[in-house]
């Protein structure tokens, strides 16, 4: 029996069965953030980026035999920030959530993390503290909308380094839900590119790399015009994602979503899953609704596209660097 979905649905909070929350630490200029299915949601990923920094990600796997995810985790901090995944084990486990293994119960939590570390102090990370916090948060507080921008894991994302920071903008981290009849796929994404971010519509830049002589500049001509990296550019850029939706799949069927939702780069940033992006799209899928696959994933894909403008306009001006709105 699925639930009645409300068409004016606007969180992924509000999707049945879905929790989620930040953990923003805005003097350090860092965050992560946490997406939580305390039943049990099936899996998927897509990491297409060169540089990624991620927790169990295997365990996602088609072939692997672990059939359910409790938690997805976006964190700042670089590989660092893969500790804040071990706080929201630890809090899941506190409150009884996770795969029985007879002898208690093991969340199986995977995470990814974006390079953070230029903004406010490169010291702070997300900890097992945060995540725990974020967790908590997430589980006491149902169906509260979560905020967009200079919060959680894209509390210290940027976009647009290719020219240096003197020329980047400030991102942040955005949200779209998208339905389809009883069908809804919604999508957080920390937008941490090193290209620019585009609207997915109209193709008009939002934000990205500056031009010194004032206004917005073309990361993707600018590219094309370098006969070496620049320096400080290299792996320092991700932009790490996760859709939720209430279709009913199997991993197989959910890594598909993934491999589809990640054509939303794309779409959004110019140019994307370059050797110096970790780009990373994790799937949960609750279960609550037959429909095809290409159907959800086309969904997904509408939906990540928009949360990835979603970021560069909720952002606000922080850490030095200028966001789309004071453009």
């Amino acid at each position: 029996m699925s639930h009645a979905i409300d068409q004016r649905i606007v969180s992924i909070t509000q999707i049945p069965g879905v929790f989620a929350a930040h953990a923003t630490n805005s003097e350090g200029g860092t965050g992560c953030t946490v997406i939580i299915c305390p039943k049990g949601a099936t899996g998927g990923v897509d990491v297409r980026g060169g540089a990624p920094a991620t927790r169990e990600t295997d365990l996602l796997r088609p072939e692997e035999t672990v059939q359910q995810l409790h938690a997805v985790v976006l964190s700042g901090g670089s590989a660092y920030g893969l500790a804040a995944s071990c706080g929201v084990a630890e809090e899941l486990e506190r409150h009884g959530i996770g795969l029985d293994v007879g002898v208690g119960v093991v969340p199986i939590v995977t995470s990814a993390c974006l390079f953070d570390l230029p903004c406010g102090d490169p010291h702070a990370r997300p900890t097992a503290a945060d995540g725990a916090e974020a967790t908590r948060a997430a589980l006491e507080s149902p169906e509260v909308p979560l905020a967009r921008g200079n919060v959680g894991a894209g509390t210290g994302a940027t976009v647009g380094k290719l020219g240096g920071p003197s020329l980047a903008m400030k991102s942040g981290l955005g949200e779209d839900v998208e339905s389809a009849g009883q069908l809804v796929c919604g999508a957080i994404a920390a937008v941490n590119a090193a290209g620019d971010v585009v609207d997915p519509d109209t193709g008009e830049q939002i934000a990205g790399m500056r031009s010194p002589q004032g206004g917005l500049a073309s990361t993707t001509e600018a590219l094309l015009a370098l006969t070496s990296n620049p320096t400080g550019f290299d792996r320092t850029n991700t932009t790490i994602s996760c859709i939720v939706t209430n279709a009913r799949l199997t991993k197989p069927q959910a890594t598909k979503v993934a491999q589809m939702a990640a054509d939303a780069y794309a779409h959004a940033i110019r140019p994307t899953h370059t050797t110096n992006d970790g780009d990373t799209v994790f799937v949960m899928a609750t279960g609550e609704v037959d429909a095809l696959v290409d159907v959800v994933g086309v969904l997904a894909t509408r939906a990540l596209e928009r949360a990835i403008a979603d970021a560069a306009r909720s952002a606000t001006g922080a850490y030095g660097l200028p966001a789309a709105r004071d453009l």
